[in-house]
């Protein structure tokens, strides 16, 4: 039987089990202290705790521990990896940049609202530093000197932001574009 919690399941096996504390403790190496611990969810115990305890009541490890999907972790940072680093397609292809995340983000929205915000927040940030690249051409077309530095500093803070990102929304699921205008607002 699968329960929502570690404590919940040790206390559910033990007892189907006709186990005490003291018992469960003397099957295994794991202290009656840290079962009670456990099961008073005092404590996360280690993966070898949780081993041991599943020796001790004759269960596999999953009746104990409650795993929803191991693999959407791993997909959620494949699809992360996507959204954030789709925009350096821009530096080949003209305003690749905003389109490979665009249609990313039309894709995936609906799948899950964290997809939905770091999508809008890239393609807002993708589409500002476009609008940037495009005054700084047109500002210092008489000035081919300054054309150059304003173009090349626009660029190099686009790509300096986008790959800080990318590395923050892989690490910790959060990203952080400053001066962005919000072209696509968030859903209230």
């Amino acid at each position: 039987m699968k329960q929502q919690t570690l404590k919940d399941n040790l206390v559910y096996q033990r007892k189907l089990k006709g186990l005490t504390q003291e018992e469960l403790a003397d099957k295994t190496t794991v202290g009656v202290r840290t079962i009670q611990r456990i099961e008073k969810g005092e404590v996360q115990p280690h993966l070898q705790t949780i081993k041991l305890l599943a020796v001790g009541l004759d269960v596999e490890v999953d009746d104990l521990i409650v795993l929803d999907n191991p693999k959407e972790e791993t997909i959620k940072r494949k699809w992360m990896l996507l959204i954030h680093g789709s925009p350096f397609f821009g530096l080949i292809i003209p305003f690749a940049n905003v389109l490979f995340p665009l249609f990313i983000w039309i894709s995936k929205a609906e799948d899950n609202k964290i997809y939905d915000s770091h999508g809008r927040a890239v393609i807002n940030f993708h589409c500002t530093i476009n609008l940037l690249l495009i005054i700084s051409l047109l500002l210092f077309f008489p000035f081919p000197g300054f054309n150059f530095f304003g173009t090349a500093a626009v660029a190099l803070f686009g790509i300096i932001f986008s790959v800080k990102n990318l590395m923050l929304a892989l690490s910790s699921g959060v990203c952080n574009y400053p001066l962005s205008i919000p072209f696509l607002k968030t859903k209230s």
